[in-house]
């Protein structure tokens, strides 16, 4: 098989792999023009500091021993099949390198052989890049859980990043979609990782010794193909957060891939609105100090259909607000909705030298249309602000919102619950316009 024809198969292969923030390449893809990186699986992740970066993601293999039901790689599947040398992607990320498409490489796969064989070929691939061919480029590279220890710190060494996937977010599920796997393996390469770190952190810093993951860890969690609720993704992923110092844990919708009985019907639409509360809400937990239970309770489990999650914790819990930007602490200032971490620093800041009013919000960097309902400055709330949270709602969320938040539901109303019901909202919305705003 040629290298043109693998490429089109384990990039095509790699996009069900989320743990990287990626996105698609459409344009510019003409045969024989310069930068034509659609076909090769040219995605985008971004660095701590802000900075974009254009990864090349591939898969060494997509020929799995493994028969998962939720993948499309699985061993029963009757697909292409196709595998890369070490060389091959050592070349290839060293090619697109120097044509200044890359600057980065994002590399799994699926287990040939067993776990241990694979992460020798990842291993040996990555010593080509970084001993033979000199690369210091961007490497995020996935470990793989159940192989020996031995390996995955080689691994650690030669990467900047690493991810091990847990897939679904119980380990019941799993056990049911995903047979061949040890759900309890998952979590050791996290906790070899987390200790490893630990060990060289508290070590004396030795000049030119190699870095051990300086990137950290990720995870990836499928969301759609098993039945847990929104509470419990939140909740795990808050426990592999501070359990394991993650940076990141990716919400990747299940897209039906394959025909099978303990899985939603091919014909099923991705849930996407439910993984862009779940990024919502992971946002909260990592920079606004909220906690899962305050998200999410075991009384309403499932996110707010039409509200995300910080305006439906702010709605829920109205009795807190408005909320007096002259005098709140910073902590208070980041539960307001339209207020993000540099808008309230620039409030802080401001009313040091003197007395806000709401006029002045919108030059700090506040969202004001959403903001206002949940603020005052020195006691002076909006006009005609009616402190009910049905109203409330009702004026966050336009009629327009709603239709197309509603249309882009994808998931039935006991998956997905709304903090009130269709018929009751248009007559909230009737009633808002009586009200002068």
């Amino acid at each position: 098989m040629d290298l043109t024809r693998k490429i089109e198969i384990l990039a095509e292969s790699a996009k069900y792999d989320v743990s990287c923030a990626s996105s698609g390449v459409t344009e510019n893809t003409r045969t024989g023009t310069v930068g034509s990186t659609a076909a090769a699986g040219i995605c985008h992740s971004f660095t701590s500091d802000g900075r974009c970066v254009s990864l090349l993601k591939l898969l060494f293999t997509n020929a799995c021993i493994f028969d998962c039901h939720y993948c499309i790689n699985r061993k029963s599947n009757q697909i292409p099949r196709a595998m890369f040398t070490p060389q091959e992607v050592a070349d290839l990320t060293m090619d697109f390198y120097m044509r200044n498409y890359i600057e980065g490489l994002f590399l799994s796969s699926a287990i040939i052989k067993n776990v241990d064989y694979t992460s020798e070929l990842l291993i040996k691939t990555l010593k080509i890049l970084r001993h033979e061919k000199g690369f210091k480029g961007y490497i995020h590279v996935k470990a793989i859980p159940g192989a020996d220890e031995a390996l995955i710190e080689e691994l650690g060494y030669l990467a900047d990043r690493m991810s091990v996937n847990v897939e679904l977010p119980s380990r019941e599920s799993l056990k049911l979609l995903a047979p061949d796997k040890d759900p309890y393996a998952l979590y050791k390469p996290m906790k070899q990782i987390t200790q490893k770190k630990k060990e060289l952190a508290a070590l004396p810093a030795v000049r030119h010794s190699p870095a051990f993951v300086p990137g950290g860890q990720s995870t990836q969690m499928i969301i759609g193909a098993s039945p847990e609720t929104d509470r419990t993704i939140v909740k795990i992923a808050e426990n592999l957060y501070h359990k394991y110092e993650l940076k990141r844990v990716y919400y990747s919708a299940y897209i039906p891939v394959n025909q099978d009985s303990l899985l939603p019907a091919i014909t099923t639409d991705p849930p996407l609105l439910r993984e862009h509360r779940l990024y919502q809400a992971d946002w909260l937990m990592r920079f606004y100090s909220f906690t899962a239970d305050e998200i999410l309770s075991p009384e309403k489990p499932n996110f707010n259909l039409y509200l995300d999650p910080k305006a439906n914790w702010a709605v829920q819990n109205y009795d807190r607000f408005p909320v007096d930007v002259q005098s709140a602490s910073y902590d208070v200032l980041l539960r307001i909705p339209g207020i993000g971490p540099k808008s309230a620093q620039n409030i802080v800041k401001a009313r040091k030298y003197y007395r806000l009013h709401l006029t002045d919000l919108k030059k700090l960097g506040v969202v004001v249309k959403r903001a206002k309902y949940f603020v005052s400055c020195n006691g002076t709330i909006m006009d005609g602000l009616i402190k009910e949270p049905e109203w409330i709602i009702a004026s966050l969320v336009s009629t327009r919102q709603y239709k197309a938040l509603k249309q882009a539901n994808t998931q039935s109303d006991h998956e997905q619950l709304s903090l009130f019901d269709a018929e009751k909202f248009h007559h909230t919305k009737e009633k808002e316009l009586l009200y002068v705003h």
